[in-house]
């Protein structure tokens, strides 16, 4: 099962398997955190990774954008891992990005990252982005109604006498913080103090993304 429903602020999602959030009422999918030209980043750094992330993770957003068709997409910041990556995009790759945008509204949130992205790449730029209860940033408040990225959630759980890492959304029903969607992004884990912050009240859950379906899980569980 690709999909599981998470509620936020009495709003009901779809998390997606893929690390994407999808509103089926306004037809909008939120994704988080691509970080794309990341490993160009590194190897300009010296730091030589396979140059492959940027097509990966765009093929990965082409696919849940087909899956779901929606009317709007929102990335919440960091979709560039520097101020200068988008300029480093091949010509494939931006073909990619306007190919999605088509027929669609598309919308970036500024990150840390990339907190000036240039207006060359389609879609609109913003710092926030308020839809009914819902407010989409790029870093979490712990304000209710808000999802937000930038801590790359990720849960440890124990299984069949070992242990398994993931990326996770994590979710207490008044706020989320979803994983990154990039190909070479790492992780925090959901029980830093970085979460607890956020997530003051108990009932804070790691919606972890497994092989074939989400698995639900109490942060507690987590180590």
């Amino acid at each position: 099962m690709r999909v599981s429903k998470v509620a936020i602020a009495d709003v009901m999602f779809l998390a997606d398997l893929s690390g994407a959030l999808f509103w089926q009422e306004q037809r909008l999918l939120v994704v988080s955190d691509l970080h794309l030209e990341k490993g160009s980043s590194f190897a300009s750094r010296g730091v030589l990774l396979p140059p492959y992330d940027t097509i990966a993770t765009l093929s990965r957003l082409a696919a849940v954008i087909a899956r779901h068709d929606p009317r709007m997409v929102i990335a919440l910041g960091d979709s560039f891992h520097d101020r200068d990556a988008h300029e480093r995009l091949s010509e494939p790759d931006r073909e990619a990005l306007t190919a999605m945008q088509v027929r669609r509204d598309w919308i970036w949130i500024s990150g840390n990252h990339d907190p000036h992205l240039p207006s060359d790449l389609g879609g609109v730029v913003a710092s926030e982005v308020a839809i009914g209860p819902i407010v989409f940033r790029h870093e979490p408040t712990g304000a209710s109604g808000e999802i937000a990225g930038h801590l790359h959630p990720k849960a440890r759980v124990p299984t069949r006498g070992r242990s398994i890492e993931r990326r996770c959304f994590a979710c207490d029903g008044e706020r989320a913080v979803m994983p990154a969607f990039g190909a070479y992004t790492g992780g925090l884990s959901i029980r830093d103090a970085a979460f607890a912050k956020i997530f003051r009240a108990p009932g804070l859950m790691a919606h972890v993304l497994g092989d074939n379906k989400l698995h639900a899980i109490a942060a507690s569980r987590c180590y």
